[in-house]
């Protein structure tokens, strides 16, 4: 899908700038800023949004060590989980 820049006046930037960002972060949208009907600037992301490739992720995944403790922490979180309290007993 091609990346048509959104249009968004420089006000309206300012309000919801982290509504902005996220949107530019995880999406990869760009935005054209105006101010008083003139544009002024084009924000973006820095890198294009790609995907990792699915030999990177199994890179990535077996490149991990296993910690031993894991299993360990698994079994103490259960053991310590106790059913919730029915509100209506």
């Amino acid at each position: 899908m091609r990346n048509v820049p959104t249009r968004i006046a420089a006000t309206r930037l300012a309000r919801g700038l982290g509504d902005v960002l996220g949107r530019i972060r995880y999406r990869g949208e760009t935005f054209l800023v105006e101010r008083n009907g003139v544009l002024v600037a084009k924000i973006g992301p820095v890198t294009p949004n790609t995907p990792p490739r699915l030999g990177e992720l199994f890179e990535a995944w077996t490149s991990v060590e296993a910690d031993p403790r894991f299993a360990d922490d698994l079994q103490a979180v259960g053991a310590a989980d106790t059913p919730a309290l029915d509100p209506w007993a």
